[in-house]
């Protein structure tokens, strides 16, 4: 490109200067530029794209791994430790309420139809309510002992509390839900029972509690084709033990459906429960009246009641017929108690077992036990075929042939034994009838009245009987009928299908849940880093600095480990400096550096932004500053000035910070006669000449900043300042000042206004934006001429990711060998 070409370009590029050369047709024109800002549209959206959040996720990208590995893996760790949940399911079908339809049958008007079916939409919803209600469970808990089951677990009905209840217990605190004894419902003779079922309740209320919060019943919906209701209900319960799991469900299901039927018949249950009570009533006055009818009859002699019996004569004609009735009996019963007395006549009456009355039959007696001695006889001979006498069902059945065997013969023996005492009995009642008619016939008219009397009474307690037997024949009757009824009410609810105990868990889901969790992790880390970059308020990127700042970037400095002390010394050594342990923590300067480390490309890089930021010639005067302390621009300063001294150029470096100076020490030169000393008084050229010192390793001439005076401000801001910038500037090729932070101290400001460019340094993610740019601000309003930014010290990481250190350069200085030299930022 020809020097016309350069100049031309070089003129259009924005800045701030008093004067810029632009070569037009061949010929040069010098155009006044008193103030012209380095400006961006600020209207312009510079808008996001993917690679700036490709640079946040980089950035922050240890974060992001870690909470992406972290918790996934406390989470897996706490599934592995959670046991296996196992869910039991079991459904039930709830139709429509019916009526008994066998009342109609039973009703005296047959055309009366008692059955019906109920339509009412709640009846359906208050099932589901029941089933899940604590009445239900109560009896579940009941029918299964979950109190003293250690599968179920008081340890889980306790976890089952909330926090805050097991912090007010910590803390001795009892929740308001406690009941306190003087609470307590007063157990009474009327409210026992009652007493009795709240303490229950009370006892169970954690476990029915545990049952609530698992259990799950949900009406079942048809989705096929289109959402319909159904009458079908799913229980469902989880339990880290499948059986047991099962075991609740099916017992649900069983006990609602047997509540339904019980509450179904709960009118039959009342009436049978009545009548039933009324029956032992009559059945117990029945037995009563029927012992004193015998008593009464006992005690009157009363053996008929015939009404020919009430009159005097006809008793005593009855009297002489039984007389002689009984005179024929004895006659028989003597003759037959005789015959009887003769061998063998008893045993053959015995056999007869109808010849003598009342006498009981040997045979009727022993046919049962001869028929089975006969079928056990036909076992033996059985069991003879295919075994011998000595096997032990052989021997069993011939133990049961002899019992038999010998009960028929105690029978016979009884029998006959009973015949005998049949008929001597039979001759001594005779005998006894006979005497006792006999003297009944003479006192006949003197019991006449009395036994007509016990007839009477007699027949009255008959007559109680009989209407208490006419009275339990009706309840009975009832009690079948209503027994029927109950039998005949229809369940509605009935269970569809039983729930079983399930082979693998519903829970953990461990792969899921892991899986979700790294999802989680991968979005809690995401924006956890675009968080951080939202709340970073530091100016971190040329981006920043151009968007932000609206200032040209013009160098990034990245910062990587500092020199050794022992690639100090060698370096000092080679340069022909001085160096010792007690300045190791001092600014590292381009001459103690290889020559292809990515430190001095960037200021390579800076020396050429600064050689090319104005038309016509490089700025004579250049004044280097930054808003807050530490962020480095002594060093900038200094490598800046050896950076433009190695192109042979003739630099001086004015230390105007005379509040911490530090160039006197970086180099290590004397500070007595320095800028504070020629700014006290009229300073002349040879004055100035013998306060410059020259520093033959680097080739630079300093000005140190002179003893610290009590009003650098002043000094800065006099006339001698400015006389004394005038008289150096033709002197050098270039002039660079270290000034003290502008943001803090008003004198970089004082001197960015005598100078033709000001660098501004800015400590890469650090900096404030707001700091960073009120410094820009109060060097704006004196009209100084920025030239750009320096973002310095910047991660070596992010400098070679996100800026022009690019793997080249990287490869580059990792070639040389160099070591990871920067600068150390000053105070």
């Amino acid at each position: 490109m020809s020097q016309s070409t350069l100049l031309t370009t070089r003129s259009v590029v924005p800045g701030e200067g008093r004067t810029s050369l632009v070569r037009s047709n061949g010929e040069d024109h010098t155009v006044g530029l008193s103030h012209v800002a380095y400006d961006y549209d600020r209207g312009a959206d510079p808008g996001l794209h993917l690679r700036d959040y490709w640079r946040v996720v980089s950035r922050h990208l240890w974060l992001i791994l870690g909470m992406t590995l972290l918790i996934p893996t406390l989470v897996a760790i706490y599934l592995v430790r959670k046991p296996d949940v196992f869910e039991a399911q079991a459904r039930i079908q709830v139709d429509l309420e019916n009526g008994n339809s066998m009342l109609g049958g039973m009703s005296k008007n047959s055309s009366v139809v008692l059955s019906s079916e109920s339509n009412d939409p709640a009846y359906f919803n208050t099932q589901l309510q029941i089933l899940t209600g604590p009445g239900l469970l109560r009896r579940i808990v009941k029918n299964l002992d979950l109190e003293h089951n250690p599968d179920f677990g008081s340890a889980r009905v306790s976890n089952n509390k909330s926090m805050w209840s097991q912090l007010q217990g910590i803390l001795g605190f009892q929740p308001k839900s406690a009941t306190k004894d003087s609470d307590a419902v007063p157990i009474t003779s009327a409210t026992t029972a009652t007493a009795q079922d709240l303490a229950e309740a009370e006892r169970v209320s954690d476990y029915v509690d545990t049952l609530q919060n698992t259990l799950v019943v949900e009406p079942v919906k048809e989705t096929r084709l289109t959402v319909r209701e159904t009458r079908l209900i799913d229980i469902s319960y989880r339990h880290t033990d499948p059986h047991l799991a099962a075991k609740i469900v099916n017992n649900i299901a069983d006990t609602f459906v047997q509540q339904n039927l019980e509450k179904k018949t709960d009118t039959s249950n009342a009436t049978g429960t009545y009548l039933q009570k009324r029956i032992a009533e009559l059945q117990s006055a029945i037995r009563t009246k029927e012992e004193e009818l015998i008593d009464y009859a006992k005690s009157h002699q009363i053996l008929s009641l015939d009404e020919s019996q009430n009159t005097v004569v006809e008793r005593l004609v009855g009297l002489n017929k039984q007389l002689l009735e009984v005179e024929n009996e004895r006659k028989l019963a003597e003759s037959a108690y005789k015959a009887g007395l003769q061998p063998g006549a008893a045993e053959a009456l015995a056999e007869e077992g109808g010849t003598v009355r009342g006498a009981p039959s040997a045979t009727a007696l022993s046919t049962d036990s001869e028929l089975k001695l006969a079928e056990l006889r036909q076992k033996r001979a059985e069991l003879l075929v295919e075994n011998t006498e000595k096997w032990p069902a052989v021997k069993e059945i011939d133990k049961q042939i002899a019992v038999r065997e010998k009960q028929i013969s105690d029978a016979r023996v009884r029998a006959t034994g009973i015949v005998t005492t049949n008929l001597a009995t039979r001759y001594r009642q005779a005998m006894a009838t006979e005497e006792s008619l006999r003297k009944a016939y003479d006192k006949q008219r003197a019991d006449t009245l009395a036994q007509n009397e016990a007839a009477v009474n007699y027949r009255i307690i008959q007559q109680e009987i009989v209407t208490n037997k006419t009275l339990l024949d009706g309840l009975l009757q009832r009690t079948k009928e209503n027994d029927v009824v109950m039998a005949g009410t229809p369940n509605n609810i009935r269970v569809v299908d039983y729930a079983i105990a399930q082979k693998r868990p519903v829970s953990p889901k461990r792969t899921l849940a892991v899986g979700l969790s790294f999802l989680l992790a991968l979005g809690c880390g995401v924006g956890l880093a675009f968080f951080i970059e939202y709340l970073d308020d530091s100016v971190s990127s040329t981006e920043d600095v151009e968007n932000l700042l609206h200032l040209p970037s013009i160098a990034v400095i990245p910062q990587v480990q500092g020199a050794t002390p022992r690639r100090r010394l060698a370096l000092a050594r080679k340069n022909g400096t001085s160096y010792n342990g007690a300045n190791a923590n001092k600014e590292v300067l381009l001459m103690e550096m290889d020559k292809r480390s990515p430190i001095i490309e960037a200021y390579r890089h800076l020396r050429t932004s600064i050689l090319l930021s104005t038309a016509g010639r490089p700025p004579r005067t250049l004044l280097v500053t930054s808003s807050v302390p530490s962020e480095g621009k002594t060093t900038t300063a200094v490598n800046t000035a050896i950076s433009l001294a190695q192109t042979g150029a003739r630099v001086l470096i004015i230390d105007a910070d005379m509040r911490r100076p530090r160039i006197h020490a970086i180099f290590n030169l004397s500070n007595s006669n320095g800028l504070s000393a020629l700014l006290s008084r009229e300073a002349v050229d040879s004055q100035i000449s013998a306060a410059i010192q020259h520093d033959e390793a680097s080739g630079l001439f300093i000005l140190t900043s002179g003893p610290v005076p009590p009003n650098p401000a002043e000094l800065i801001g006099s006339e001698q300042m400015v006389k004394l910038i005038s008289m150096v500037a033709p002197n050098f090729t270039h002039v660079v000042i270290d000034s003290p932070p502008v943001a803090a101290f008003t004198d970089g400001v004082l001197i960015a206004a005598l100078v033709d460019g000001v660098l501004l340094v800015v400590h890469g993610g650090k900096s404030s934006r707001k700091v960073v740019s009120r410094a820009r601000q109060l060097l704006q309003d004196v009209g100084a001429r920025i030239i750009g930014v320096v973002l310095n010290k910047v991660d070596a990481g992010r400098a070679y990711s996100d800026y022009y250190y690019s793997g080249y350069y990287r490869h580059y200085g990792d070639q040389a060998g160099a070591p990871a030299d920067t600068q150390e930022i000053s105070a």
